[in-house]
């Protein structure tokens, strides 16, 4: 067992543990999945440890990540998005597209996209733990939760928690633009929010909840073009 220099500014622990939670795994869960002991894991996520390598890898694998997702240091220039060149997605069978705005440096917890909601859309009523923002660039949205219906015009925002039921539409004529932050406490973490490069033939894990609850089983994501 590898030991924590004293006073090393050490963010491995935080950041497994912030994984784990984000997955809705338990210690014993997690420590099923990898092979390694409840206690040690605590350990690890109190600092108290340093893994070795091949444990760490464990630990990731088991985690759906790798290793760099623990121990890389982002760049500033890993947080930036240009215009023209942000990748752009949709769900299949569904006619939202996202503009992907967060960035996915480890130890991350926010993700953050534009969503062009056409006219008419209505998306399905979801709840889930965790919050959200939203704040309209463009034209008419329509947001309810908890039965509340609250219609927002350009400039205008909201903020609530997922727990409480929600969903939303565009009842207006024209495109809105909608900037949606938002912090998702379930099993997969906000980069599993966008796919990946070289990954459009999968559904992202958690794509806003109102198009992943009841998009169909082989939904797919397709870039856009």
């Amino acid at each position: 067992m590898a030991k924590k220099p004293a006073g090393a500014a050490f963010a491995l622990g935080r950041r497994i543990r912030s994984r784990r939670q984000m997955m809705s795994m338990t210690l014993q869960e997690l420590s099923n999945a990898c092979g390694v002991s409840v206690s040690y894991i605590s350990q690890v996520e109190r600092d108290n440890a340093v893994p070795t390598l091949g444990t760490l890898a464990e630990i990731a694998a088991a985690l759906d990540v790798s290793i760099d997702f623990f121990i890389a240091s982002p760049r500033q220039s890993d947080s930036v998005t240009r215009a023209g060149a942000r990748h752009r997605f949709s769900v299949a069978g569904h006619s939202v597209l996202y503009e992907t705005i967060g960035a996915e440096f480890p130890g991350h917890e926010l993700t953050s996209f534009v969503l062009n909601v056409p006219p008419g859309y209505h998306s399905e009523t979801v709840q889930h733990f965790g919050e959200e923002i939203i704040f309209v660039l463009e034209g008419t949205f329509l947001q309810v939760v908890d039965g509340q219906e609250v219609l927002l015009q350009a400039g205008d925002s909201m903020h609530y928690l997922g727990q409480h039921p929600h969903s939303y539409s565009n009842p207006g004529d024209q495109m809105a633009r909608v900037l949606w932050t938002g912090k998702m406490l379930h099993g997969a973490t906000p980069s599993d929010y966008a796919p990946r490069k070289g990954s459009a033939g999968a559904t992202p894990a958690s794509t806003p909840h109102h198009e992943r609850e009841n998009a169909p089983e082989d939904a797919t994501v397709s870039p856009a073009k």
